[in-house]
């Protein structure tokens, strides 16, 4: 390869590096051409699965401040670049090594952290972010449920309180309860807060936990 040409494809893999959020690295020894379009294909647009030279990546590698991938880099390497959702990239390489185990998983990186094999996988086995979302609107709408049921008992004692007061007042007694009514208001919005929060909180814990796998 002339040197105009190393520069030029140097250049190009650290632009790669430097806008993907994260980037797995295989061994494609024994697959044919077919094989690889058929790759490319199923990773779709947001990723750029790209045949490198071992030599020119770790100075790409290098250049866009990548660290740690050097022993990665033997024998016949291609790159997944990953510019969208890196669950569903990790799980497409993973069902295609699947049913072509020509193709090797050897590692990868994502926000700077360098992956093994075996966490490529085990990212592989999360759930999209768009799955995670659904979830959390759904585990949020059964919240907000209970949540009614929550608030009802504190506004039906705000409700109780003001309305005797109002009787008193009809009945021509004394306005001397309406501190008693400003308590009582200051109550159930400090229980609505408290509600909100501990929601929000139940919320995100159900869905993390769920995602988390153990091991």
């Amino acid at each position: 390869m002339a040197r105009p040409t190393k520069v030029t494809a140097v250049a190009d893999l650290a632009d790669h590096f430097r806008t993907s959020s994260a980037t797995v690295l295989t061994e494609y020894r024994g697959l044919t051409v077919a094989q690889l379009k058929e790759l490319r294909r199923s990773l779709g647009d947001t990723v750029t699965y790209a045949v490198v030279k071992n030599t020119l990546t770790k100075i790409a590698a290098k250049d866009a401040g990548v660290t740690g991938i050097d022993a990665l880099l033997s024998g016949p390497s291609a790159i997944a670049f990953i510019k969208g959702d890196a669950v569903d990239a990790a799980k497409g390489i993973r069902n295609f090594a699947k049913a072509n185990p020509a193709l090797v998983i050897k590692g990868g990186v994502m926000d700077g952290v360098l992956l093994s094999a075996q966490e490529i996988v085990r990212l592989a086995d999360l759930e999209s972010r768009e799955v995670l979302l659904a979830k959390m609107a759904y585990a949020l709408k059964a919240k907000q449920s209970q949540a009614a049921a929550l608030f009802s008992a504190p506004l039906a004692k705000t409700a109780r309180v003001l309305g005797a007061l109002q009787s008193k007042l009809a009945a021509g007694a004394p306005v001397a309860q309406e501190p008693v009514a400003q308590e009582a208001v200051e109550a159930v919005v400090a229980d609505e807060v408290a509600a909100e929060e501990v929601l929000a909180n139940e919320v995100v814990t159900e869905v993390v936990t769920e995602e988390i796998p153990e091991g």
